[in-house]
């Protein structure tokens, strides 16, 4: 993996930005979430194994990045609209989920991948996109929040994949993973934040999530997985 997949910005705004109905609680609908959390971030982790081998090249990384299992967990979580706890508990599930998904089929076609180092990953970054998600359907600071989480993720994964790996990546998916954040950040400011204060806000914290990426992943970079 590189610094270790998203569907098109009108996808997510759709899934997590738009104001949905109430927030799905109680112990059955718990229940019936957390099966398709798991089932699809399995299906979706494998995917992205067998993706790797039919991408055009200019794509590839969506297949082999954290920015495109970042959205694949934030859209599932969308689609669930859980409140924040069990969104939480849920994105390190469906983290944990898309890289054993992925690890089995990667096994399946023959290549060895080990999951621990990004499993470990996946269940300390999950339950932040978790809550991330679930706040874009909240109040307008908490909306600011978490699009400045998912934003920055974005950015700060277009910054490294631009300064650190476009030599053997190409631009392309870098350039085009920044303009999705960007499209996130702007959307949920137009939408939901709107307030001057809070916008800045938003676009500060975006920044330093996507600088605190930018060096955790380089970090990462150099451990060998």
């Amino acid at each position: 993996m590189t610094a270790s997949p998203p569907a098109l910005p009108d996808a997510l705004t759709d899934a997590t930005v738009s104001a949905p109905p109430a927030l799905t609680s109680g112990p059955r609908v718990a229940a019936r979430g957390a099966i398709v959390v798991v089932v699809a971030s399995l299906v979706l982790g494998g995917l992205t194994s067998l993706a790797q081998g039919v991408l055009p090249d200019a794509l590839l990384p969506l297949a082999n990045s954290a920015s495109g299992w970042t959205l694949l967990t934030a859209l599932v979580l969308g689609w669930a609209a859980l409140r924040p706890v069990p969104s939480a508990v849920f994105g390190a599930v469906s983290f944990v989920c898309l890289v054993l998904g992925y690890t089995i089929v990667s096994t399946l076609r023959g290549f060895y991948y080990s999951p621990v180092m990004w499993s470990a990953v996946a269940l300390v970054a999950g339950p932040f996109v978790g809550v991330a998600v679930s706040w874009l359907r909240d109040v307008p600071w908490k909306a600011a929040v978490g699009a400045a989480l998912l934003g920055g993720i974005g950015l700060g994964e277009c910054i490294y994949g631009l300064t650190m790996v476009v030599e053997t990546t190409g631009w392309f998916y870098w350039t085009l993973i920044g303009l999705v954040a960007l499209a996130l950040l702007a959307v949920v400011a137009v939408r939901r934040v709107r307030a001057a204060r809070l916008v800045a806000t938003e676009l500060g914290l975006a920044c330093i999530v996507a600088a605190v990426f930018h060096l955790t992943f380089t970090a990462l970079g150099s451990v060998s997985v």
